[in-house]
């Protein structure tokens, strides 16, 4: 990985000035989406969670309590 990386910041070194904010957005992009996927992952494993307690006996018991 850290070959990778230091091919990363040698190429990033040769570009112009005027292309580094491109670049530092596209980075930002890839960590949003990742951001964004693991957050649907999260979001899909709670949703089945729930449905464990959606069930007329436990309302029932939460609607009496």
């Amino acid at each position: 990985m850290q070959a990778v990386k230091q091919k990363i910041y040698k190429l990033v070194d040769t570009l112009p000035d005027c292309q580094l904010n491109e670049i530092a957005n596209f980075i930002m992009f890839i960590k949003m989406r990742d951001e964004k996927n693991t957050f649907t992952g999260l979001e899909a494993l709670s949703e089945s969670s729930t449905d464990f307690w959606n069930n007329e006996v436990d309302d029932e018991v939460w609607n009496n309590a």
